[in-house]
């Protein structure tokens, strides 16, 4: 007899490929040496944080024997760092945001954990676009929700509108959308998203309650060759962007995130006063101190993207003379190609044999593919040329 929940006690069994693929990388550098595998399974960022996060976090540390340095705040942040983050939010996006539109959260997931804990019933479904970051299933039955994927345009990896239409449903209650994309790279367009805006509009319409469009955006400052942002908030009154500093500050283990709601949503005040309340009862209680301070300080910055920008076209170029197809992303720091052979998990244990770490796409809920994370250094893409050659042939010659 388990002394787990039944579900716990399935996830555990049922472990996720990215989770999979960090222990097996761990066995692999175990044996050959950390500086002999090329590991590309974890979307970790390796660039160091700009110097502004440094600085902040040097006068924050000359206040830190302060009465109540550390102490508790309100729920959703301290007042001065969200007028701060309104206030570049209000730039960003175009819409005319104040600190009362939005909370900081314990990062993006924490952020995506309290909306759904607001709005979400149990038995109610979230529908994601596949593929898709495999946490979200896990966030909406935290919920009692049920996560369900539509599979994108495979020429592109951008939302099939009318594949999205066909599943919406009344049980409906959250569409999560992710651009840049996780695990592919892709960037909606404005095009798809104002399709995507009045789709929702028609059907929250037809089934007298709203459909959320929650916009999951960590990668949104990494964009390649002009790929332009596109801000969901001014689009769609039962919009909300979901985002982190994770990525662009180079601050995942600081967990610093936000919700930002949009300023046309005429329940607003209902909505800001669950977010608070979510936010303190799931055990987050608070966003972190000292990630406020870096994050307040630190908004006019951002790591190098001309690193990733680097890094991405010598990705493409190993991939291209081993001979892989895949489509060139347009943001994040992630590669999707097609697995020679067709069958991902396969593929990606022969990659294993090269001492290459991948994580195969049925982690995404995209089988036939594979994720490639390259926020790694220069050195470890190059030398993986030939690694990524011999897996393709090993498996052209099982497949022949």
């Amino acid at each position: 007899m388990s002394i787990l929940s039944d579900a716990v006690n399935s996830y555990l069994q049922n472990a996720s490929w990215i989770r999979r693929m960090f222990e097996a990388g761990g066995r692999l550098k175990a044996r050959f040496g950390e500086e002999n595998v090329c590991d590309f399974s974890l979307g970790n960022p390796d660039l160091p944080a700009p110097p502004a996060v440094a600085e902040a976090l040097r006068e924050f540390a000359e206040r830190a024997g302060e009465p109540f340095a550390f102490g508790y705040m309100p729920n959703g942040g301290f007042g001065w760092a969200r007028e701060k983050l309104a206030s570049r939010l209000s730039r960003e996006h175009g819409a005319p945001l104040t600190a009362e539109d939005v909370i900081l959260s314990c990062g993006a997931a924490g952020g995506l954990n309290a909306f759904l804990r607001a709005v979400l019933n149990p038995g109610e479904e979230v529908l994601g676009i596949a593929p898709y970051f495999v946490e979200y299933g896990f966030y909406t039955e935290n919920h009692g929700g049920r996560f369900r994927a539509v599979m994108s345009r495979k020429d592109t990896f951008r939302p099939d509108i009318r594949a999205l239409e066909n599943a919406l449903g009344p049980t409906t209650r959250v569409v999560l959308v992710n651009s840049p994309n996780n695990p592919t790279g892709a960037v909606y367009d404005n095009e798809d998203f104002r399709a995507l805006a009045k789709l929702l509009e028609d059907k929250s319409a037809e089934y007298g309650r709203p459909v959320w469009l929650a916009s999951d955006e960590p990668y949104r400052f990494l964009r390649y060759d002009g790929a332009a942002p596109v801000s969901v908030l001014p689009l769609y009154p039962y919009a909300v962007c979901i985002s982190s500093f994770s990525k662009n500050l180079s601050l995942p283990g600081e967990r610093i995130g936000y919700v930002a709601v949009s300023p046309a949503l005429k329940e607003k005040e209902e909505l800001m006063a669950a977010l608070n309340l979510t936010n303190r009862i799931l055990g987050f209680v608070n966003p972190p101190v000292v990630g406020q301070h870096l994050m307040a300080a630190s908004l006019e910055s951002q790591v190098d993207i001309a690193v990733y920008a680097t890094r991405r076209r010598a990705m493409a170029e190993v991939l291209s003379r081993a001979g892989y197809e895949f489509q060139m992303p347009a943001g994040a720091f992630y590669f999707f190609p097609k697995a020679p052979g067709g069958d991902d998990v396969a593929f990606v244990n022969a990659l294993q044999e090269e001492r290459i770490l991948a994580v195969p796409g049925s982690g995404f809920g995209c089988p036939g593919y594979f994720r490639l994370a390259f926020c790694v250094d220069e050195s470890v893409i190059r030398r993986s040329s030939a690694g990524f050659a011999k897996a393709r042939e090993r498996m052209e010659r099982l497949s022949a």
